[in-house]
């Protein structure tokens, strides 16, 4: 569980605003499962989704995403997962193959998380942020993400990532606007 529980360049645990917001949001739970809802929640409900609110800067880092209170799901991922890091929970990421529309192609990535429970083992939530349709919550054991996969060419992906995916990187890092960001959303081929 080492590689889910430490801090690294975009999952920075160990920044000090990190780890104060994760303290803060975890001060009167008396459970597991309290903290992780705790900080899912403020993840889903207090950071602006970057593409919703057309919202700059782009962001990467936890760090950034917890500074600007904006980011893309990959960029919201990162900081619910260095939120959970911070205050001792295994936690990692997970990506979606979705269409950027209703249905059929062009694909992309989504991200989100998977949190170790005691109780239950690993278990995916999705704090991309609610809206008209979309209503992701945290009711374990049960998974209640953002998205349903809908056609033969979309796909749940399977691994649990300790880091986030170089090409979500790249696409975070290397495009100046959530414009440019929208118009190059990372995929992967199908195998």
């Amino acid at each position: 569980m080492h590689a889910y529980l430490s801090s690294s360049p975009y999952i920075d645990s160990d920044h000090p605003d990190v780890a104060k917001m994760a303290a803060d949001l975890v001060r009167d739970c008396a459970s597991e499962e309290e903290r992780v809802k705790a900080c899912f929640a403020f993840v889903r409900d207090s950071i602006k989704h970057s593409w919703d609110y057309k919202l700059n800067p782009v962001t990467c880092k936890a760090s950034d995403v917890l500074k600007h209170g904006t980011g893309y799901c990959y960029a919201k991922s990162h900081l619910l997962a260095a939120l959970l890091r911070a205050i001792g929970i295994p936690a990692g990421l997970c990506y979606q193959r979705l269409s950027v529309g209703d249905e059929g192609g062009p694909y992309c990535l989504h991200g989100l998380n998977a949190v170790y429970l005691q109780r239950y083992g690993w278990y995916r939530l999705d704090a991309r942020g609610n809206k008209a349709t979309v209503n992701a919550q945290f009711t374990p054991p049960l998974e209640q993400l953002a998205f349903t996969i809908k056609d033969k060419n979309e796909r749940d992906l399977p691994e649990i990532w300790a880091e986030p995916l170089p090409l979500v990187v790249a696409a975070l890092t290397s495009h100046a606007s959530v414009e440019a960001v929208a118009a190059n959303l990372p995929d992967i081929e199908l195998v």
